[in-house]
């Protein structure tokens, strides 16, 4: 692997004539999926992977505490696992992805152990398996809860052994197309010198895009930048109004607000208590209480909290006081250590916790081999949408990573070899884009606080008509004012904060379309009589070109 640190040589991106970077395969994105992907393309040709920042150290996989399902147990099957993802995403899902999913799960498990990757284990020497929300079977592999971390570094030893081409510190912030193509990439380095990659296949592997909201557990690198570049080259994206708010995110200090707390403390047996001290998810789901779906779970506690039953800072008690310490200390360290560090030890006292912006379950439409709706373009991981439908099961994502991941870059490096020269008319045009940053007017930041706070506020886990309408007129007119760069190395933020706006554009626009209450997506101004297993709604889509809802038995609904 040959990482290429720009800072020090930025000279090597400028670009003469027609000289520029060039690979079979692109990959954008550093996380699992994009790691994973890039692995397996490089069986087929040269690859290039860039990073926004260095990998491992951005994106949501290291940051991934609770785990990865997999079928492993004879009294546990793919049918099981396929029918709780379905009950889970409200039946939303796309049944071919599912079916890839939850069959292939197990096999890019065995990678990851066969490259030396350390869960936890039994004492009959098999991977341990814990219990996590809506699923009927403990199917959730695990690290500790650590388990993201631990994939992470075993993908990136098998990427340093391999001869994938890292940028790190590349922002990418255009697609370049001919023909209605993907043919690679424009995109900018630490310092603000622009890089251009021509590709036969690119993949996007950008991760999600919660840093929309004003409370994330994303890392600052999940502003759906994929989003943005997919929709703007012309890509499809569908059930983009999906996102998921996780039930349990740290609420102090101020700075740690929306931290994550993983579901893995449920799955050891955490209950959830209001300031009143009652277990309140017997009013909500007294079969599974706890352990109930993320969008089930999230909705009881914001209600418990709006009706006056949450604690002084807003948020409710996740309690493991009951767990003897030594299970605390070897099956949940890192909640462990990182609230010792807020001055509470969890083993003789409860977390204060609340909703907090997580996971998108839309993204761009894909195909059981990755392709997207343009030709060249590929997706994989949270950048693609359908396969967790309207609610994704905790464990689900880390196994998506793996098994999408393979196959967007299994699909990505069988595409042919192409000689095309650079576009560029598309690259004019984003030396126009850069040049308009250089003379606007409006500081990036602000425009980036200001989306933040309208998005949690108008676009949050309950949601109504009126609401979404004023959140999108604020979203569109922070979109309209002319971002300042005020430094070159400052341009890639310009386009950040654009494709931001664009995202959230995009999710409020999907949430008006979805006239009702669906997973993750609740308007609370609808009544419905039908349920998720009966909706006659399918998935919202989004592209340039067109925009709607499908619907059963009809012709789609359209804007």
């Amino acid at each position: 692997m040959q990482f290429i640190y720009v800072r020090i040589e930025p000279t090597l991106y400028k670009m003469r004539g027609d000289e520029g970077l060039k690979s079979h395969v692109l990959i954008v994105g550093s996380g699992g999926a994009g790691v994973r992907a890039a692995l397996e393309a490089a069986k087929y040709g040269d690859v290039i992977i860039t990073s926004k920042s260095i990998p491992g150290k951005g994106g949501c996989t290291p940051m991934a505490e609770g785990g990865y399902n997999a079928v492993l147990r004879s009294q546990d099957s793919c049918v099981l696992h396929s029918e709780d993802t379905f009950r889970g995403g409200a039946y939303l899902n796309d049944p071919a992805l599912v079916e890839v999913l939850v069959r292939e799960s197990p096999d890019r498990l065995n990678d990851l152990v066969r490259w030396g990757a350390v869960f936890d284990f039994t004492e009959e020497d098999t991977v341990a398996q814990r219990s996590f929300g809506g699923q009927r079977f403990p199917r959730t592999c695990y690290a500790g809860d650590r388990t993201g971390h631990e994939v992470m570094m075993t993908l990136l030893e098998q990427l340093r052994t391999s001869d994938v081409q890292v940028l790190s510190e590349v922002t990418v912030i255009s697609l370049l197309a001919e023909e209605n193509r993907v043919t690679g990439a424009y995109a900018l380095t630490r310092d603000g010198n622009p890089v251009t990659i021509r590709a036969d296949s690119t993949v996007l592997a950008t991760g999600g895009g919660s840093q929309i909201y004003d409370i994330s557990t994303n890392s600052a690198t999940g502003t759906g930048d994929g989003y943005a570049l997919g929709y703007r080259a012309g890509a499809e994206l569908i059930d983009m109004e999906m996102v998921q708010f996780h039930p349990t995110g740290a609420v102090y200090p101020y700075d740690a607000r929306g931290r994550l707390i993983t579901e893995a403390v449920r799955g050891e047996g955490g209950i959830l208590t209001n300031a009143r001290g009652e277990r309140f998810m017997e009013r909500y789901d007294p079969e599974r209480m706890e352990l109930s779906t993320r969008d089930v779970v999230a909705r009881a506690i914001a209600t418990e909290v709006l009706e006056g039953r949450g604690t002084a800072r807003g948020g409710v008690y996740l309690d493991v006081t009951h767990l003897p310490a030594r299970q605390i200390e070897e099956k949940l360290p890192v909640m462990l250590e990182q609230f010792l560090r807020f001055g509470v030890d969890i083993r003789s006292e409860p977390m204060e916790v609340a909703p907090t912006a997580h996971h998108f379950m839309g993204g761009l439409r894909i195909t059981p081999d990755c392709t997207t709706t343009v030709p060249g373009l590929f997706a994989c991981g949270e950048a693609a949408g359908g396969l967790h439908g309207a609610n994704r099961l905790g464990g689900n994502a880390l196994a998506e990573t793996q098994v999408f991941g393979k196959r967007a870059g299994e699909s990505a490096g069988k595409s042919r070899k192409r000689t095309d020269s650079l576009p560029r008319k598309a690259i004019a045009v984003q030396e126009e884009r850069l040049s308009a940053y250089r003379s606007g007017i409006e500081n990036p930041v602000k425009i980036r606080r200001d989306l933040r706070l309208a998005m949690w506020e108008g676009a949050g886990i309950f949601r109504t008509a009126p609401e979404l309408e004023t959140t999108l007129e604020k979203v569109d007119a922070l979109a309209a004012r002319p971002l300042k760069a005020y430094a070159v190395s400052t341009l890639a933020e310009c386009c950040t904060v654009e494709n931001m706006c664009l995202v959230a554009s995009l999710v409020v626009r999907s949430a008006l379309l979805r006239t009702e209450s669906r997973g993750a997506h609740v308007r609370t101004d609808i009544k419905q009589p039908w349920d998720a297993a009966t909706s006659p709604f399918g998935h919202t889509y989004m592209s340039v070109k067109r925009a709607g809802i499908e619907r059963s038995g009809c012709a789609d609904a359209a804007d």
